[in-house]
């Protein structure tokens, strides 16, 4: 299984910027799997930053990103997208890929697999 995490970097407050993450060898469709971002700052633990469910793509987030960050999907592609707007220093983190079979869960113990993430840093 892999889960390929891009579209890191170094951006300015109030800045955007699109992570993107490829799956591949899954035992499953990847329809079958709900997707979630997580994130893990410098000396933090890892948390739960949004998900997309399989079925109808109904998305949650956490409150510190809801309402700047979009979570989206493409079945056909086996891809998923984070579109992360008016960022700021604290979203300063590397973030994670993660695949569950079949549920969502904010829990990182609840998770079936992760990619190796991708650095952001949020300058202010």
């Amino acid at each position: 299984v892999q889960l390929a995490e891009s579209g890191g970097g170094l951006v300015q407050a109030g800045g955007s910027l699109t992570l993107s993450c490829a799956a591949s060898g899954l035992t499953f469709s990847f329809s079958l799997y709900a997707m979630h971002w997580f994130r893990q700052a410098p000396g933090k633990e890892r948390e739960f930053v949004a998900a997309i469910i399989r079925n109808d793509g109904s998305t949650y987030y956490s409150d510190s990103v809801k309402g700047r960050f979009t979570i989206s999907r493409d079945n056909v592609k086996n891809a998923l997208a984070l579109q992360m707007n008016n960022l700021k220093p604290e979203d300063t983190a590397v973030y994670y890929c993660a695949a569950r079979l079949s549920m969502w869960s904010s829990k990182k113990e609840a998770i079936n697999y992760w990619g190796k993430g991708t650095p952001v840093t949020v300058s202010s």
